[in-house]
C-alpha cells in the first residue's frame, strides 16, 4: 500500500512548496494527541533520512519515518475548502478504528 493525494492535495502542496521556494515534498506523521490517542502532523520534508519512506502521489513526494506507517499505511490525505476561511486537509485513514468527535484525532 501506499500513502497518496487527491488533486485538490497535490496542488495545494506544489503550491506551498513553490511559494517556499525550496523542499522536498510533504512530510506526514502522528503524534500522541487528542481524545482518540494520535493526531496527524503535516510538515514540508526538506530532507530524506535513512528512516524514511518516500511515496510518490501525483508528482509529491510524501514522506513518512518508517514507524509511522503501521499508522498511516493507506492513508488518503485530501485539501478541502467549506468556505472562505476554513480550508485544510483532510484524511482517510483505512487503519482508524475510531475518531473523536472534532475529526481531529484517531485510534488504530
Amino acid at each position: 500500500m501506499a500513502i497518496t493525494l487527491t488533486e485538490a492535495a497535490a496542488s495545494h502542496v506544489a503550491a506551498m512548496l513553490k511559494q517556499r521556494g525550496y523542499g522536498l515534498g510533504l512530510r506526514i506523521g502522528t503524534q500522541k494527541s487528542g481524545c482518540s490517542g494520535l493526531s496527524y502532523t503535516v510538515d514540508y520534508a526538506d530532507t530524506i533520512g535513512p528512516a524514511d519512506r518516500v511515496f510518490e502521489s501525483r508528482g509529491i513526494k510524501v514522506v513518512v519515518d518508517a514507524e509511522q506507517l503501521a499508522y498511516l499505511n493507506g492513508l488518503e490525505v485530501d485539501f478541502v475548502r467549506s468556505n472562505l476561511l476554513n480550508r485544510g486537509f483532510e484524511f482517510r485513514n483505512p487503519n482508524a478504528k475510531d475518531q473523536c468527535g472534532c475529526g481531529e484525532s484517531f485510534r488504530v
